[in-house]
């Protein structure tokens, strides 16, 4: 066995005990996986200051020093322990106020300690309250004035010895065991061309650095094969599935296309819109399946997009079908289609799980007859006996919210796949999509239809309730309606926040029946209930909804003209966005009103304020990915996609365009990776990404 595979309990200093709590609390469960934990900051500790020099703007500091004296004062729960060290330059107070008999057995007389830890200056005395203390050892000064990794830890942890100091010894242990037993994870060639240190250097330096240029070295190699392989496994699948993958050509373009834009396009096509819709085109003429993401923001038009190219599709005499994540969503689809398509001749059906089973039955034979030219659903579509005569198109609606595998059920009802188009209507910026989305093509409607006015946005605090609440009822008197989001449905007793139950009892009694309708919608409504009560506000006879960010996608009420997101700076930038969508999609001035509690950061306020500002989503993704890193953006997180341990997409944007560029380079001139000299990163790829690959080939 590979002792990188050894279980972590093996390793000395752990055991089964150790073992466990690390498995439970780290997901440490091998050799490798300590190996791979790497620190989250260092402490410099490359300086040890003389008492005289310690300033009260200093922070942390480290000094030696012996014990001059100590005691004990204070009674009961206030008493602390004073110990008085003295360097020769002067003298400094550490103080404990807990752990008190713990502390007295740390030092003897005439001891030279290591003493680190944070400055604190009060009544004009510079003192160290809680210190780390060590013996010190002249013979050891080069390793002890270091740049001092720090481990995350837990308190289950720390109370088993495993803070950080002691994940620090276990990584010391470790190391002196792996060396000749790293196999390199890059070929040579790349090595050199990006002047890297190796992998077995890296790993050491990046736990132990013995200055910054060391950590720098480490760090820049270890995020580039991060980023390398993120993108090669992204580039390869699009080689593969551009070489192999046969596709229907769809070589007309016909009397439904013609007809519709002649005689029903509701409104004229942007410039970005055409741009679009040329490449779709372009990749339906030829001979390989297209695999393309269209991104767009809210209200820029890509379902009208969407609905344009599966009339090419049906012109071409093949089926199409369209998959929405929620029941609401695929019916508001299924309505819009109906609406825009009134007068022409096209069989459209929508299938969900509460589709009557004499309704489905009716559906599936339509289908196999190759009457039902267009099917909207929702996961109900994935179904084994939903099968079609002729497949061609298959577009996707906000795609993040589909698993690969659930997705790939789709892509086998055909013997030659068809086309895949996936939408999103999160913004993602271009590094994130990069990483995502590097197997797809890539569209962008980046431009609004004309005549759509900006959601106003304004930030309140609670003590401007009492005027929101007036604006809401001055909105509804004019025949308007209002949503109002909180960030969770019960209250915690770890946050404070705003939550929806209270929420709505507050509301009804401002806005008391028979005057106002309030309707509740959150995730763990029966989804019968949560129906009725989107059907309800749908149809107008409610005023308000009160709701959790189970609104953010796909709810389209023209009439609701008013937005209100409690704790909004609870909420990341790109959600905020996506909720603010929900108004301004009619003609009447819309308003988005975040609210927030009367003392926040002032990182958050900046954060808001950048909603106010500013309408453009790819802008506010930007911003959302610097603050919060890639994370789960809004959900865009894919499965299969590696989760970087050092790699920012926001800070190594250069970073990530050379690997793109190395990545493109090796397979345009090997795309089946079989060159000897790319046996490494062969087999690298092959291990990293043995469950998501064939299923990326169709995702």
């Amino acid at each position: 066995m590979n002792i990188l595979e050894t279980p972590i309990e093996y390793l000395k200093g752990v055991g089964p005990v150790r073992g466990e709590l690390l498995r439970k609390e780290l997901q440490i469960f091998t050799f490798k996986d300590l190996l791979y934990d790497f620190p989250f900051r260092y402490e410099d500790r490359t300086i040890i200051y003389k008492i005289r020099e310690l300033d009260p703007l200093m922070t942390y500091v480290q000094v030696i020093g012996k014990v001059e004296n100590m005691e004990t004062l204070g009674t009961g729960r206030s008493m602390r322990l004073h110990v008085y060290i003295n360097d020769g330059t002067g003298r400094l107070e550490l103080i404990w106020f807990q752990g008190l008999k713990w502390a007295k057995q740390l030092f003897k007389s005439g001891v030279t300690y290591l003493i680190y830890g944070k400055l604190n200056y009060f009544n004009g005395i510079l003192s160290i309250p809680h210190p780390e203390v060590e013996i010190y050892d002249p013979a050891n000064e080069d390793d002890i004035k270091t740049l001092y990794p720090v481990y995350s830890s837990t308190e289950k942890l720390k109370s088993h010895g495993l803070g950080s100091k002691g994940i620090s010894k276990l990584v010391k242990t470790l190391l002196p065991m792996l060396e000749g037993h790293l196999e390199e994870t890059l070929d040579e060639l790349v090595i050199n061309e990006m002047k890297l240190i190796a992998l077995s250097k890296a790993l050491s330096q990046i736990h132990f650095p013995p200055d910054r240029f060391s950590l720098q070295s480490a760090r820049l190699r270890l995020k580039f094969e991060e980023l390398f392989y993120a993108q090669l496994s992204v580039l390869y699948l699009k080689h593969q599935r551009k070489s192999f993958s046969h596709g229907h050509s769809f070589q007309r373009v016909g009397k439904y296309f013609n007809e519709f834009y002649q005689h029903y396009l509701p409104f004229s096509l942007t410039t970005a819109q055409k741009r679009v819709i040329r490449e779709i085109r372009a990749d339906l003429r030829g001979p390989r399946q297209m695999n393309r993401l269209l991104q767009g923001d809210v209200g820029s038009g890509k379902t009208l997009v969407a609905l344009m190219t599966m009339l090419i599709a049906l012109d071409n005499d093949y089926q199409t079908c369209l998959m929405a994540p929620t029941e609401i969503l695929a019916q508001q689809h299924y309505q819009t289609f109906r609406k825009m398509l009134s007068g022409m001749d096209i069989e459209i059906r929508l299938l969900t799980g509460s589709t009557r089973p004499s309704e489905r039955q009716e559906i599936l034979e339509g289908l196999l007859e190759n009457k039902v030219q267009i099917l909207i659903g929702t996961h109900a579509l994935i179904e084994e006996q939903v099968q079609f005569a002729n497949l061609g198109l298959v577009v996707i609606d906000e795609q993040h919210r589909f698993g690969v595998e659930q997705r790939a059920r789709l892509w086998v009802k055909n013997d030659i796949p068809p086309h895949i188009l996936v939408m999103t209507a999160t913004p993602i910026p271009r590094t994130l999509a990069m990483t995502l989305y590097g197997d797809l093509d890539y569209s962008v409607i980046d431009e609004m239809p004309p005549g759509r006015k900006p959601v106003k946005t304004f930030l309140f605090t609670d003590s401007d309730r009492l005027k929101v609440f007036s604006f809401m009822k001055h909105q509804i008197a004019r025949g308007r309606q209002v949503y109002v989001v909180y960030p969770m449905i019960n209250e915690s007793d770890k946050l404070e926040l705003k939550y929806l139950e209270d929420g709505y009892i507050s509301i009804t009694r401002e806005f008391p029946l028979p005057q106002y309708a309030v309707s509740k919608v959150h995730g763990q409504m029966k989804p019968q209930d949560k129906e009725y009560e989107m059907q309800r506000f749908q149809k107008g006879e409610a005023q308000i909804m009160v709701s959790t960010s189970v609104i953010e996608v796909g709810v389209d009420i023209p009439n609701a003209t008013v937005m209100v997101i409690e704790n909004a700076e609870r909420f990341g930038l790109s959600q905020l966005h996506q909720l603010r969508g929900r108004v301004g999609r009619g003609a009447d001035e819309s308003y988005c009103i975040l609210m927030t509690s009367d003392k926040i950061s002032a990182d958050a306020r900046a954060r808001l304020n950048t909603m106010v500002k500013t309408h453009d989503g790819f802008k506010i993704a930007d911003v959302d990915l610097k603050l919060r890193g890639p994370g789960d953006l809004n959900g865009t997180r894919q499965s299969g996609i590696m989760q970087f341990r050092l790699a920012d997409l926001s800070e190594d944007k250069e970073l990530l365009d050379l690997a793109k560029n190395i990545a493109d380079k090796i397979l345009s001139h090997d795309p089946k990776l079989n060159r000897p000299e790319h046996t490494i990163i062969a087999q690298q790829l092959k291990g990293k990404y043995k469950d998501f690959m064939p299923l990326s080939m169709i995702s």
